[in-house]
């Protein structure tokens, strides 16, 4: 075994670190080691092992936390490039990479000191009473931590914090008087299976309240439950330590029950035969498959036009030769209904990979995949980075979707590392959607992917017609403001009355978006962030829809005290109450984020509408992709044209992708579908071409705008985002950089800014940021380090400049 390791860390730092093999460890390249890190211990993926001595004295790892690697060279190449491609430390890639938090147990000791005793010893000679009446509440709480560990050797915190009632913030300054010292003993769990809770025996009578609580939670699980799940349970965590004391309750390890989806799943797609388009997209990609190398394909389908059908078909024939295949989803309310296809056709052999399962959720996942016990994988943008062996084949489905991009460190984008991930496997990629993102379809048309075209529905079932009111109009017909036009109503009414099921997007959340002052004219803002709180009425509070910060509704103006305060504008609860009071028969469901909390939520409500228990369905763009609801005869669009106003290039793209995919729900059964949508901007060429089902119109029309104005797929783009708690420190960092691009010679690459982001202050922090555009990637990403060197030598901390490559949102 070599005498030296080079580990990575998931800390904001571009380097590696170097520790000494001891304890009998063996670690391995691609797996993971636990070793101590200033003051905490931490795992990190072994990247080398060698035996160069360092420079400066090395630390011991702790243990080798894996016997094999958990990242194949494969991954590792493909994490090597991400870090280099969007300049993100290496560490916290390979922390994106691998779902396996849950194997790790973060524990942190507590002892006191020399220094401590003599503290408490001093201070019960001033006497009790007395420091009780003279002490702030702070000294209150070091004094019963003090007192607490005098009785005992050794505490874990989440106990001290418990008993002596003290805060984080006192332990932390406790350990800096060091008065208690603290000591990191996180380590691995045994086993990766889920701990459950088992009830042992009949205890009535002899429980107290919190006792009988978690007793009776049990009985009504059936007598099992997930120990996260018990712990959420209004009781403290010491009752269920006592009820395993007296024996009346059991710990013990068990395998995580889980299912892919409760959804019933549509007609699979070998009961019908596919339409000639369909039979050479799929023979295509088998070909290519079959090859075992590389290609890109961007299948353009309309909506409706079977593309699941031949994703299905192609990830059948790749597990039947034996290989494995990967199926990406935008939204992790998409997942089910595809799993549930999945599982359909697969059975046993497809597993899930998204944010919204529990962390033992995903590890028991990763590890079937890992293991071989299934080769097909579906989920959201994580799941690119499933551990599958010999992978033939990886689907991106609504591929021009801005989900795909991650919005924090290491800022990747799914889609094009599933081309990378592809091309360095030998496997071929397939890009889906019937609104392909400009970049893409710009691809396929200079030959760098393979176009296969889908222009029929399946059946030969029409298009839907698209009728556009113009709500200026109807503001003039009718003197009043109206949600919801004469037309939507009427045609609302009539499906109704035709036993038909409608859908209604409005894509803004809560009941109104704005509450105005009509005194001084102000409006409330979220105390973190530059936006204003959003009503929600059912919950009755004001919510920020960036930060989560929540406020009373007010009765009176906060910053002049009238009365005269004002709910303006419409989100899609308030819609929901409008469709009500015009519809009082109609059975009615919300599909949005503050009705799905989960999973289970968003299947409740789709199996509603499929077994035809629901009329109208309103929502966010969740209703807009994917589903397939034959019952839906109308689609009803109320103010989707918004984002048109948005200080944003894609602008334009996005509303024409929303309108058009969301136009698709309507008419995928045997009755006719149609579209009502409502929009201020009529004339505008995103809405004339969503209108007419034109994607060849809209590309052409918007890719003159670019070309014009530099902006991909012409050239490379980046924004860089200084930020700070602080208004004139952001100022200053984001000078000296604005002062170093003026100064440094970069050809090739434009540089504007800086200025303030569009939302200038998010989450507590002010921000100010850079747009870079250039022809050249090469030249961009040069000019960005160097820029991110500076940066470190004029002492900005790292982790306050974020440097997004291939930007989707400039907000």
């Amino acid at each position: 075994m070599p005498e030296f390791c080079d580990v990575v860390l998931s800390v904001p730092l571009d380097m590696a670190f170097t520790y000494r093999v001891a304890n009998g460890a063996q670690p391995v390249v691609g797996g993971r080691v636990l070793v101590p890190f200033r003051q905490r211990r931490m795992p990190a993926i072994v990247v080398e092992l060698h035996d160069r001595a360092p420079s400066v004295q090395t630390k011991n790892i702790i243990s080798a936390l894996d016997t094999s690697p958990v990242l194949d060279d494969h991954l590792l190449r493909l994490g090597r490039w991400i870090a280099d491609y969007y300049l993100a430390p290496l560490g916290e890639v390979f922390r994106t990479m691998l779902p396996l938090a849950a194997e790790l147990k973060r524990s942190i000791n507590y002892r006191i000191t020399d220094e401590g005793r003599l503290v408490l010893h001093q201070a019960s000679l001033s006497g009790s009473s007395a420091r009780s009446r003279r002490t702030p509440d702070e000294q209150l709480a070091e004094f019963r931590v003090l007192e607490y560990l005098s009785e005992r050797e050794i505490t874990r915190e989440s106990s001290l914090r418990a008993a002596a009632r003290a805060s984080k913030a006192v332990l932390d300054g406790m350990v800096r008087k060091k008065w208690i010292a603290r000591e990191d003993v996180s380590g691995a769990r045994d086993g990766s299976n889920v701990v459950k809770v088992a009830a042992l025996k009949n205890a009535e009578g002899k429980l107290n309240a919190n006792q009988q609580r978690i007793i009776d939670t049990l009985a009504a699980a059936g007598g099992k439950l997930g120990l996260e799940l018990l712990r959420g349970l209004p009781v403290p965590r010491t009752t269920l330590r006592t009820l395993v004391r007296r024996g009346f309750v059991e710990v013990a390890e068990e395998p995580a029950d889980f299912s892919l989806s409760s959804l019933k799943a549509r007609p699979s797609p070998f009961d019908f035969d596919f339409n000639s388009a369909q039979q050479d997209a799929l023979r295509h990609i088998q070909e290519r498959v079959a090859a075992r190398e590389f290609e890109g394909v961007l299948l353009h389908g309309v909506t409706g036009s079977g593309k699941t059908a031949v994703y299905l078909a192609a990830m059948k024939s790749v597990l039947d030769a034996g290989r494995s295949a990967i199926l990406l989803v935008p939204e992790i309310g998409l997942t089910p209904a595809v799993a549930a296809d999945l599982n359909q056709v697969f059975g046993n052999e497809v597993a899930i990979l998204h944010s919204a399962l529990s962390a033992r959720e995903r590890t028991e996942q990763w590890h079937r995949i890992k293991r071989g016990e299934t080769r097909v994988v579906v989920g959201t943008r994580s799941a690119v980075f499933a551990p599958v062996s010999d992978l033939a084949l990886i689907i991106v489905d609504e591929e021009q979707d801005s989900s795909y991009k991650q919005e924090e460190t290491p800022r990747y984008h799914a889609r094009d590392v599933a081309v990378m991930r592809a091309k360095m496997a030998n496997a071929a990629v397939v890009l889906g959607s019937a609104t392909p993102s400009l970049e893409s379809y710009f691809n396929a048309k200079k030959n760098k992917y393979a176009l296969l075209e889908l222009p029929d529905r399946v059946e030969q079932r029409p298009l839907p017609e698209v009728e556009i009111i113009d709500m200026r109009q109807e503001f003039q017909e009718t003197g009043h403001e109206q949600v919801i036009s004469r037309k939507l109503a009427q045609e609302i009414r009539e499906r109704l009355e035709q036993k038909e099921q409608v859908m209604v997007l409005l894509n803004r959340r809560g009941y109104s978006p704005v509450v105005l002052c009509r005194t001084c004219g102000k409006t409330l803002e979220c105390k973190n962030c530059a936006i204003a709180l959003t009503h929600h009425k059912r919950t009755h509070r004001m919510e920020c829809h960036y930060c989560g910060y929540m406020a009373p509704v007010p009765k009176a103006c906060i910053h002049c005290g009238s009365e005269y305060v004002y709910f303006l504008g419409t989100g899609s609860e308030k819609l929901e109450e409008l469709l009500h009071g015009m519809f009082p028969h109609a059975r009615i469901g919300r599909l949005d984020r503050d009705t799905v909390r989960g999973r289970e939520d968003f299947e409740r409500a789709l199996n509603a509408l499929n077994e035809g228990e629901l009329d109208v369905l309103v929502g966010t763009q969740m209703i807009a992709k994917g589903h397939d609801v034959h019952g839906v005869t109308l689609v009803g669009v109320v103010g989707a044209d918004a984002a048109l106003g948005f200080p944003d290039f894609r602008a334009a793209e996005r509303t024409f992708q929303l309108l058009t995919q969301v136009a698709g729900r309507a008419g995928r059964g045997q009755k006719l579908g149609k579209v009502v949508l409502q929009t201020y901007f009529p004339d505008h060429y995103a809405v004339q071409y969503a209108a007419q089902h034109d994607f060849a119109g809209f590309y052409d029309k918007e890719l003159r705008f670019r070309s014009w104005m530099h902006y991909p797929p012409y050239s490379s783009i980046a924004n860089v985002l200084v930020r700070s708690g602080k208004s004139d420190e952001v100022l200053r960092w984001s000078g000296i950089l604005g002062q170093w691009f003026e100064k440094v010679r970069h050809e090739g690459v434009r540089v504007l800014g800086p200025a303030a982001a569009p939302i200038l202050r998010l989450k507590e922090d002010y921000r100010y940021h850079f747009v870079l555009k250039s022809a050249s990637r090469e030249k961009l990403n040069a000019l960005l380090r160097a820029m991110l060197a500076h940066a470190i030598q004029q002492k900005i901390p790292r982790t306050q400049v974020i440097v997004d490559v291939d930007a989707v949102w400039m907000m």
